[in-house]
């Protein structure tokens, strides 16, 4: 079974991954998470985003169908 952090990696893929690594170092440097936790991180914010995207771009597509 993938870890937490291999999870929070799946989800940096092109800007994303480059958006991490700026973004990693500075956040881990300041607090008690490491470099690759704050990527794993930011990745999972990443993905939990996205899927928030697709899931109320059903809702309301559902919502346009059922009026």
């Amino acid at each position: 079974m993938p870890s937490t952090e291999q999870l929070g990696h799946a989800g940096l893929t092109g800007w994303r991954e480059k958006v991490a690594d700026a973004v990693a170092p500075p956040v881990a440097s300041k607090s008690p998470v490491s470099e690759d936790q704050a990527r794993a991180i930011v990745g999972g914010a990443f993905f939990l985003l996205s899927a928030y995207y697709v899931i109320t771009t059903v809702a309301r597509m559902v919502k346009a169908a059922r009026e």
